[in-house]
């Protein structure tokens, strides 16, 4: 052990050069939340490791034993962990094996000063990324640490751009000239640096996640921007997929999991329709804005997140509140900054402009040519009411591209249709006519339920839940319509 200290002081004493590395072989990802755990009984290189990378990472912790290391693990999370293999009392191995036994999920680097390779088997087999021998170089080891930490970025991305692929024609940017959106951008530019939370309201369609998109962009944090929409995830499942697990914490959980709010760290977790959060898991959100710090399910120890959270509704969260369907004290935690954004009906100078953005953009990644657009499908596409707003007018556009038809047909005959089917008999209450209506709207959407929401300018799980509560009736021997 002591042969290695040597070798490494006297290299940092005669060629500073060969140790540190030249500017190209420094970690270029600059000061991340990236956290890294030291666990090393050689006090010279353990030091001289966590003076080495605390340069780059703002948050390298040490320890001597397996023992101490495993009391540091369970008070805070770490990305990566540099072992070396031969500790006093249990060895780096063991305790490698019986974390993952539980379920861990992190980098592992070992080190040793014996070339053993049955030992160097048994650890990459047990998942460990690296395996390196003393004395060693330090830019061998940033090398080392340099490809976990690429690793690990792009498992992250990976994870967020496979949530995010539904939405693969969204815009880039936000696109308008109205009064209205430039007041919402210079909000946005305000409010961006800070850390506080931001709460948006808006109708659906008008953009939420582009403008929660666009103050992660301007603040210029260096996490993931993470977005979840609360509506569409099950209560039973909505804990784990924000806090992960265990291994074993419920049935079906076979290996542990990380929740959002780990591949948030550092960055922004976006929570689209938090109205639609279930009571009980609003009062955990709650606990973790107030303590920054989350709790796996089948975990009992607390991890630390850095996380900006951003919440975004389509319904009053003053009204939810008064009627109990929203915490209070959640709502006031959130109600820091309100963005309101308009509906596209509220500034149809930003229609011609976003058209123009939507079908550039989309006939490149159709493949197909633009459609010239006359000054009668200008006026046509001003004059709708736009209940889907800018989403509606998105998929108007794609509709174009594809049937090869200009907005002024596409719209006359859609109007024309619902208009054909409205009328209904005088003995019908209203919850009749409402079930009426959006059957009707549904067929002309070709059982497309998240089309038919944006015209009836509802959330897709507002119209899931009146059917279910329509074949709930038809259960109990109600007939409908």
């Amino acid at each position: 052990m002591d042969s290695a200290r040597e070798k490494i002081a006297g290299d940092n004493n005669n060629n500073d050069h060969s140790v540190l590395g030249n500017d190209d072989e420094k970690i270029t990802v600059g000061k991340t939340t990236y956290s890294i755990l030291i666990v090393d009984d050689e006090v010279g290189i353990r030091d001289f490791l966590e003076r080495s990378l605390q340069k780059t990472y703002n948050h390298v912790a040490v320890a001597f034993s397996a023992e101490e290391a495993e009391k540091l693990r369970q008070q805070h999370h770490f990305d990566l962990f540099i072992v070396d293999i031969c500790l006093p009392g249990c060895s780096g191995v063991d305790w490698l094996k019986s974390l993952v036994e539980q379920g861990w999920q992190s980098d592992v680097i070992f080190m040793t000063a014996f070339a053993d390779v049955d030992k160097a088997i048994n650890a990459l087999r047990l998942g460990a990324s690296d395996f390196i021998l003393k004395p060693f170089r330090l830019e061998q080891m940033i090398s080392t640490v340099k490809r976990c930490v690429e690793k690990r970025r792009l498992m992250r991305e990976n994870f967020v751009l496979q949530r995010r692929i539904d939405n693969l024609y969204s815009p880039e940017g936000m696109i308008g000239q109205s009064t209205l959106f430039l007041e919402l951008f210079q909000m946005i530019s305000r409010i961006a640096p800070t850390p506080s939370v931001v709460l948006i309201e808006g109708e659906t369609g008008t953009g939420k996640e582009l403008v929660a998109s666009a103050i992660h962009k301007e603040s210029g944090r260096m996490g993931p921007f993470v977005p979840v929409n609360c509506g569409a995830i099950s209560a039973e499942l909505i804990e784990s997929e924000l806090f992960g697990h265990l291994k074993g914490a419920f049935t079906g959980a076979q290996k542990a999991r990380d929740g959002l709010f780990s591949y948030a760290d550092g960055g922004t977790l976006f929570l689209d329709e938090i109205s639609e959060m279930p009571l009980l898991m609003q009062a955990k959100l709650l606990r973790v804005l107030e303590e920054k710090s989350i709790r796996p399910v089948g975990s009992e120890r607390e991890i630390s997140v850095d996380v900006r959270i951003v919440a975004a509704t389509n319904r009053s969260l003053e009204q939810a509140k008064d009627e109990g369907l929203f915490r209070e004290d959640l709502f006031y935690r959130l109600n820091v900054v309100r963005l309101a954004i308009p509906p596209l009906r509220d500034r149809r100078e930003d229609i011609i402009p976003l058209v123009q953005h939507f079908s550039k953009m989309l006939a490149r990644q159709l493949g197909m040519q633009a459609i010239p657009f006359d000054q009668a499908d200008w006026l046509e596409l001003e004059a709708h009411s736009w209940p889907g707003n800018v989403r509606e007018l998105k998929n108007l556009v794609e509709r174009c591209l594809l049937l090869g038809m200009f907005p002024k047909d596409i719209l006359k005959s859609e109007n024309d249709q619902l208009d054909s089917n409205l009328g209904y008999p005088a003995h019908w209450n209203l919850e009749t006519i409402e079930r009426d209506h959006i059957e009707k709207v549904l067929a002309l959407t070709g059982g497309n339920k998240t089309q038919a929401a944006e015209k009836l300018g509802v959330s897709r799980k507002t119209l899931t839940r009146k059917f279910q509560f329509w074949q709930e009736l038809e259960g109990k021997g109600f007939k409908g319509v």
